[in-house]
């Protein structure tokens, strides 16, 4: 008796693996996070395996029934798309199966994150896989504030309805960094678009589709002569009066660096920094 994860297709049906049809051919019942969109692929490949509803606001009683019925044979468990278990309610079914000593088994395929970074031109040496970003904006800048430092690609999700309100985010606290935005990946759509985060803003002036993020991590600052310009940005904007977080923002949009780094270097001073 086992959990199936099973990877569908992230928009192209072709997008599936031999043996992820398989197993959903074989086990006695698929648990899906969507069962529109994973009937529409039953279908196209003749596939007959009943299916139930499992997502993230089924509730203990539908957990407990996949628990049940992976008791008694094999369960595949699928998202809308992509992996199982990664964004989505899979995972709480994972840890309960887990101490229950039902076995898991992973069968890889498409998944978003990783297309979408391969695809980006940005470092895939290492990478920090954020999911989706708060939807609210003090919650989206803490968390981009507690990354804002390290020097990994960063890969997100957004819906296209937040998409410009993200970008804004990204712009003001990491800086003009380089980024890759991946819309609607596999699908009739698809667009990979590359350039700065403020590039990207004025691209996605009507965004539609799903969204992965690819943002280039922090590098170190720039050498001495170029810090020194900061600085005499800095002491500028603090003597028309802004504070110090003030000065710090408008001047990461003027250098590209990011707001912790340039608000750093204004605090380093008791009084602004002299030219």
């Amino acid at each position: 008796m086992a959990i199936y994860l099973v990877a569908t297709p992230i928009g192209n049906l072709e997008d599936i693996t031999l043996r992820a049809l398989r197993v959903l051919k074989e086990v006695r019942l698929i648990a899906a996070e969507d069962t529109r969109t994973t009937r529409k692929l039953l279908n196209h490949y003749g596939i007959k395996t009943p299916l139930t509803a499992f997502y993230e606001h089924s509730g203990l009683a539908r957990l407990e029934q996949v628990l049940r019925s992976a008791s008694e044979g094999d369960v595949a468990v699928v998202s809308e798309a992509g992996m199982p278990g990664l964004s989505d309610p899979g995972y709480e079914l994972v840890s309960a199966a887990i101490e229950r000593g039902i076995d898991i088994i992973p069968v890889p395929g498409a998944t978003a994150p990783v297309a979408s970074l391969v695809v980006s031109g940005l470092s895939t040496e290492k990478f920090l896989y954020l999911g989706f970003l708060p939807r609210r904006n003090t919650e989206r800048r803490r968390l981009l504030d507690s990354v804002a430092l390290e020097p990994y690609t960063l890969v997100a999700f957004e819906a296209p309805h937040r998409l410009l309100a993200s970008l804004q985010s990204l712009w003001e606290v990491l800086g003009d960094r380089r980024i890759a935005v991946a819309r609607e990946l596999t699908k009739l759509h698809e667009e990979i678009y590359r350039g700065t985060i403020s590039d990207s803003i004025r691209h996605f002036n009507q965004p539609r589709g799903e969204f992965t993020l690819v943002i280039e991590g922090y590098h170190d600052t720039p050498d001495t002569k170029d810090e020194s310009e900061v600085r005499k940005a800095l002491h500028r904007a603090m003597a028309s009066g802004l504070s110090h977080r003030d000065a710090s923002t408008r001047v990461a949009k003027e250098v590209g660096w990011s707001k912790k780094e340039v608000y750093r270097l204004a605090a380093q001073e008791n009084k602004p920094p002299f030219i």
